[in-house]
């Protein structure tokens, strides 16, 4: 909001800008609308100027997995249909991964209707235009995401349950006594009795092998399942028009997939990479409105308002030198609520991400900027020991660089939203401070560091070493783990305060070194495991780590820290 802008009257405006939102879904019979002396400034905004222009209200789609629902009920669309109609004239078999709540159900649905030949859904979109014949086929639609995967059985009922649906429409053979066999069966029987190929869609088909990540043996149950069940769609290719796998992520070595060699991936296709999700120039086409009521409304100017837009839910990219991507999920509540927020991050984060890290004792600074090969990016296999994978394909991490010469993709954070969520989800699980404590701690940390208040940060971070749970720091390689301890704690603390301060950070071998600034100090630090804090003091003197600041008008501190690996918590701190 301008500083000149009063509170009354921010409150008046904001007011009045969602009584008129109010008003205007009763448009079509309220003619009293149209007169400019009922609205105020910022709602002649609303109108986008126009004197007798009554401005629809929009209803976004948030949740919204059905595109018939979609279409009858007047939600915004952002028009894919064009991609589809490429897919399925030019392939029978396809394969998707893309992180959760980005749109995969919805894509399905969609094929659903197209595929049922529901012609009046798609007027005035791009596939009306290009399809000249509306073929009603036997859709075979899986959801996997409806399941809770966590007993040997869990996955044959959600399958049985399918199968007999499809068989109350199809009919049942005598000789189909396992799950694939009767999928088969339903295949031919749906294709002699329609006279038309089916389309099999399968969405979120890796649920119940991400839900069994750390149980081996529930995942080779799953595995021998699964890996018959879709065995299905190459077997049965000549009654198959279309067959579509959604997932989070790709299982290699697991192998549900090596039995399907005729699967096309296209999860960095560069020619389908904004299949799922919303570009820029569709950002603008779709929603330029909405921008510019959120920036009325947060009293931003609109360029500061879609950078900020930019740099909290843009930046995903699924192959290198390609148009960033925006979270759907994060921008529609964005314009519903018309306020910044971590939605997407909000709706939960996989506790197999936490499992794996810790399980392999990850270094956390590792995860920023991490180099990786194809190989690595393409499958996950659930015996390794490499977290990078899964954490790539749940979409905490993206492609921001490419290597061509050594075949090596650089990933990071897409957003800020992502960073700033993902390292305060990871704060309870390596501090023994609850979730919702979490984010007061680092408030009280960052005011402490705003104020000067040395002692009182310090005493704070031994909290933080103090509370952790003995397993979490040694494991099973107690002199690693206890470093790796040391490391990871500070950096979720100081990746936390960076968020709100300017933090440099560096680590080797038993120290790290972070430089923290605020618009009043200047904190040069040096912390040494299993060494005295006068010797890391002495080296931040010996290396002239503080010399770059000589002639800076804010107040330097210069902080040696020793970290006891007894203790297993900082042991001194001196200041100079």
């Amino acid at each position: 909001m301008p500083k000149s802008v009063s509170t009354r009257s921010a409150y008046k405006m904001l007011t009045c800008i969602y009584l008129c939102r109010t008003l205007l879904f009763f448009a079509p019979y309220a003619d009293f609308l149209e007169k400019k002396s009922y609205l105020c400034t910022t709602c002649h905004t609303l109108m986008n100027g126009k004197e007798k222009q009554i401005m629809k209200q929009r209803i976004y789609p948030i949740g919204i997995q059905s595109f018939e629902k979609l279409r009858r009920d007047g939600y915004i669309y952002v028009d894919k249909t064009a991609l589809i109609y490429k897919l399925v004239t030019t392939g029978s078999y396809y394969f998707l991964s893309r992180p959760r709540r980005f749109g995969k159900s919805l894509l399905l649905s969609t094929l659903e209707a197209y595929f049922r030949g529901k012609r009046e859904l798609f007027e005035g979109l791009a596939i009306e235009q290009l399809e000249q014949n509306w073929t009603v086929r036997p859709v075979l639609h899986l959801d996997l995401n409806i399941g809770k995967y966590d007993a040997p059985d869990s996955l044959d009922k959600i399958l049985d349950n399918a199968l007999t649906v499809w068989e109350e429409q199809y009919g049942t053979g005598p000789s189909e006594t396992t799950l694939a066999l009767r999928f088969k069966g339903i295949v031919q029987r749906a294709v002699e009795q329609t006279g038309h190929r089916v389309a099999i869609l399968v969405d979120e088909y890796d649920k119940p092998m991400l839900q069994a990540i750390g149980n081996e043996e529930l995942q080779k149950e799953y595995r021998n399942t699964l890996k018959p069940f879709y065995g299905v769609l190459k077997t049965m290719d000549g009654y198959i028009k279309l067959g579509f796998l959604t997932g989070v992520t790709k299982f290699g070595k697991v192998s549900v997939f090596s039995d399907l060699n005729n699967l096309k991936d296209i999860s960095m296709r560069r020619d389908y990479i904004d299949i799922c999700g919303i570009t820029d120039k569709e950002l603008h086409r779709y929603f330029d409105k909405d921008l510019h009521t959120l920036a009325d409304v947060q009293g931003l100017d609109y360029e500061t308002v879609c950078l900020e837009v930019q740099k909290r839910y843009d930046g995903y990219h699924f192959n290198f030198n390609t148009s960033g991507i925006y979270n759907p999920f994060s921008l529609l509540n964005t314009f519903d609520a018309m306020a910044f927020g971590s939605y997407w991050f909000a709706t939960g984060t996989p506790s197999y991400l936490v499992y794996l890290l810790k399980k392999h004792h990850y270094r956390l600074e590792e995860i920023e900027k991490v180099e990786v090969t194809e190989d690595v990016l393409d499958s996950i296999d659930s015996e390794g020991t490499n977290p990078i994978p899964v954490i790539y394909q749940s979409g905490y991490l993206t492609i921001k660089d490419y290597d061509p010469e050594f075949g090596l993709y650089m990933l990071d954070y897409p957003n800020r939203e992502v960073e700033e969520g993902f390292v305060k989800y990871l704060m309870p699980f390596y501090i023994d401070k609850s979730e919702a404590e979490a984010p007061f701690e680092i408030r009280r940390f960052v005011g402490e560091v705003r104020n000067g208040n040395i002692d009182g940060f310090f005493h704070r971070l031994q909290s933080f070493f103090a509370d952790a749970p003995y397993e979490v720091i040694v494991g099973q390689d107690p002199v690693r783990n206890v470093e790796l301890f040391f490391q990871n704690v500070l950096f979720i603390v100081f990746r936390l305060a960076g968020f709100y301060t300017q933090v440099e950070y560096h680590t080797s071998r038993g120290r790290i070194d972070l430089v923290l600034k605020t618009d009043k100090f200047i904190y040069v630090m040096e912390f040494k495991q299993g060494a005295t804090a006068e010797e890391a003091l002495a080296q931040i003197n010996e290396k002239g780590y503080a010399d770059a600041f000589a002639s800076d008008s804010r107040t330097l501190y210069k902080i040696g820290v020793s970290f006891s690996d007894e203790q297993r918590n900082i042991e001194r701190w001196l200041v100079e």
